[in-house]
């Protein structure tokens, strides 16, 4: 029942994503997501995993939003475009996940099936062989064996940090701008002309 209240909102909330039209729903359909993701990584028992994945994943979502919607001036527009035509696309995608999931992965991978109840009676060995606690297992993988895939989206987000900060920076000669060192350094008397006669009379 438990996975079901979280797997559902999770699928519907990946679906409208790619189908939100304005900024703000998109930002906030994948905070949904990751929500959704982290409860269900605390029923599999990943304490660390569920407790990285909001503060992670949804602080990259809220710097980008900040940078890309808020610092720049985005004019939205509407594209109207039919939703039919990105239907075979996406129908292909989802028939290729599918088979992935039923048909490529092993029966034995799912013991809770009716045809695979002897699943059920097998002893997991490993664990009374070296008991490691989540944390250090997830950590002896990403840093022994996945450093190098652990350390490329970090650089990515620094390249697009930057980035955005560099885009921010750029000035551009159509906006009027007012340099205030070479204001101060005028001098008044030379600038300002002093008239010896009253304007009012003619």
């Amino acid at each position: 029942m438990i996975l079901s209240v979280l797997s559902s909102p999770a699928l519907v909330s990946g679906l409208m994503v790619a189908r939100a039209k304005y900024p703000v729903h998109s930002v906030s359909f994948p905070i949904i997501v990751f929500r959704d993701t982290s409860g269900l990584l605390l029923l599999l028992g990943l304490d660390f995993s569920a407790m990285i994945f909001p503060v992670v994943h949804i602080g990259v979502i809220a710097v980008s939003f900040l940078f890309v919607v808020i610092m720049f001036y985005i004019q939205i527009v509407e594209i109207h475009e039919e939703g039919l035509r990105y239907l075979p696309v996406s129908g292909i995608i989802g028939l290729i996940l599918w088979w992935e999931m039923f048909f490529i992965l092993d029966n034995e991978t799912i013991p809770l099936l009716p045809t695979q109840t002897t699943s059920l009676r097998y002893t997991v060995h490993a664990g009374k062989v070296q008991s490691w606690t989540n944390l250090e297992t997830l950590g002896n993988l990403l840093y022994t064996y996945y450093s190098v895939w652990f350390l490329v989206p970090r650089l990515i987000l620094l390249v697009a940090m930057i980035g955005a900060i560099v885009l921010k920076m750029h000035r551009t000669t159509k906006v009027k701008r007012h340099d205030v060192f070479r204001r101060n350094a005028i001098d008044s008397r030379r600038i300002i002309m002093r008239r010896t006669t009253d304007p009012l009379k003619v």
